[in-house]
């Protein structure tokens, strides 16, 4: 009985581990679908993540603008803050040396529009509409660095598109650079775009990226159109009819559409890029803002924008010839460029991406070849000149986080005042122009209680007349007024033997200054100022 009992029970315990099986297997099935989906979205976004979160990070850290960028923000400020009410717009005030389209800061404040509804309705401070219109930007920049990306990768390899991507998050300027409003950036996310098109075999889409970035955000872009489009005509990519014809019909049409809107803004008629080219080219006015040697920028700003990938994209020529067509158009674009004597780095900001995809190409080499006696050491050295370019990007970082001298004092007075001086008196603060070009801009301003003047031309022994509450000067000593404290800002590197061998040297650059007239200043506790 008992072993007819024992056998009669066992199908009835297999049946029930196998039921716990199920119930397991049940159990996971939402698991796996979710680590799926995980994978699937790290395989196809993963990069465009690792770049957006450094991107994140530089404009979290580093909300304040420079004065290159002063156009594009404060015009973004106005067409989401004053919209319709054009004679509140800054640049009716201070129109700048040259006029700049209005379609960048258009398409971008259209786009952060919903945010910053959102915010306004919450009444956030306007900082945050600023770090708003940024980010769309800097999404704008990746998205068309990621069409590229792709591009990268179907005709070189997932290797090369990894170590593309490794490289560019390595270096500084294009991260740091690709959430600033600069007319450059508008135009580099174009150029993206046309490198995206050249990869593809798409000619024709590519010579209309090239031409719609250089008659609307950035003239000088032809200098980089001129050697891609005698590229394409050489290689038989495109007929001399069909490029004629393709870049006439675009060109016609955005000179159309950005004379029609500029002119309403400007209230003139004007084609802001024309007149851009006539005053720094023919003009030559540029060079009043500096020169730069012929070989500046193979000596000094390419290094430094590419770091590691500044040896391994020559060394990449010479590896993969694939590379040559697009490599040489872009040489000579920067050679080119160096003919004019004022040189910035951000001029050939678009040519870093190209020069990229060459030093991904030996990177990818030693790594396919890293297990053999011959690369190893290779392998090793490479990896190290990773890090240290890493380590020259956070020094850069550092450096910048401590230039906007401006930008951070108009926020001290705004805290400071707020934890001291609770009247309801309006505050009128004067900003110089130092102040003003160092991060300074409509967005970093507060709508109550405070009121704030850029008047430009007032003497040092005017202001003592002036009705002033508080004055941000790069002066220490104003008549009239006390010395509330300072800010200090970048000013220089120093090597030294010690550690850290590199030390960041740091002087005060704005002095806050409030007037001794005002009561409410004398009860205010403030840190005073440097002798």
């Amino acid at each position: 009985m008992g072993l007819g009992l024992h056998f009669i029970s066992f199908p009835s315990h297999r049946k029930n581990t196998q039921r716990k099986r199920e119930l397991s297997c049940l159990a996971m099935a939402p698991a796996t679908k979710t680590n799926l989906k995980s994978s699937k979205f790290l395989q196809n976004y993963g990069w465009d993540v690792l770049l957006g979160s450094i991107a994140l990070f530089y404009t979290i850290l580093v909300p304040y603008t420079k004065v290159e960028e002063s156009f594009n923000v404060q015009a973004m400020h106005d067409i989401l803050y004053h919209r319709h009410n054009f004679d509140k717009y800054d640049h009716l005030e201070f129109p700048g040396v040259v006029p700049r389209t209005f379609i960048g800061a258009f398409i971008v404040s259209i786009l952060a529009s919903p945010f910053v509804v959102i915010m306004q309705l919450l009444n956030f401070p306007k900082i945050y509409s600023l770090l708003t219109v940024r980010l769309v930007l800097g999404c704008l920049v990746l998205t068309s660095l990621r069409l590229f990306r792709i591009q990268v990768k179907k005709k070189f390899g997932q290797v090369v598109e990894a170590f593309f991507v490794i490289l560019t998050a390595v270096q500084f300027h294009i991260l740091f650079y690709s959430t600033r409003p600069l007319p450059n950036i508008l135009a580099f996310i174009l150029v993206n775009l046309a490198y995206s098109f050249w990869f593809k075999g798409d000619s024709l889409s590519t010579l209309r990226c090239l031409t719609i970035a250089t008659v609307v955000f950035r003239c000088d872009t032809v200098l980089l159109f001129g050697p891609i489009g005698l590229q394409l005509l050489l290689s038989k990519s495109v007929s001399i009819w069909d490029a004629i014809k393709c870049c006439v019909i675009t060109a016609i049409l955005s000179i159309g559409f950005t004379t029609l809107l500029d002119s309403i803004m400007w209230k003139r008629i004007l084609w802001p890029e024309f007149e851009v080219l006539w005053f720094n080219s023919v003009l030559n006015r540029s060079t009043e803002w500096g020169t730069q040697p012929f070989h500046w920028y193979f000596t000094s700003a390419l290094p430094r924008a590419l770091l590691i990938s500044f040896p391994l994209f020559i060394i990449g020529a010479f590896l993969d010839r694939r590379i040559i067509k697009y490599i040489v158009p872009v040489l000579l674009f920067v050679l080119l460029y160096s003919k004019l004597a004022h040189k910035e780095l951000r001029f050939i900001i678009g040519s870093i991406p190209i020069f990229n995809v060459s030093a991904a190409i030996t990177a990818s080499r030693v790594y396919n070849n890293r297990k053999k006696s011959s690369c190893n050491l290779f392998y090793l050295a490479m990896i190290g000149s990773f890090l240290v370019s890493l380590g020259c990007s956070i020094l850069t970082f550092i450096a910048s986080y401590n230039n906007y001298p401006g930008g951070n004092a108009l926020n001290a007075l705004h805290q400071a005042v707020m934890t001291s001086d609770f009247s309801v008196n309006e505050k009128f603060v004067h900003i110089d122009a130092f102040t003003a070009i160092n991060g300074v801009s409509r967005f970093c301003e507060k709508e109550y209680f405070w009121r704030y003047s850029k008047e430009e031309g007032i003497f040092l022994n005017e202001y003592q007349h002036r009705n002033f509450t508080y004055l941000l000067t790069e002066h220490s000593k104003i008549d009239g007024y006390k010395c509330l404290f300072a800010v200090t800002g970048f000013s220089g590197i120093r090597i030294r033997l010690n550690f850290p061998p590199v030390f960041l040297i740091k002087e005060p650059k704005v002095f806050v200054h409030g007037n001794i007239k005002n009561e409410d200043l004398l009860l205010s506790k403030f840190p005073g100022c440097p002798s």
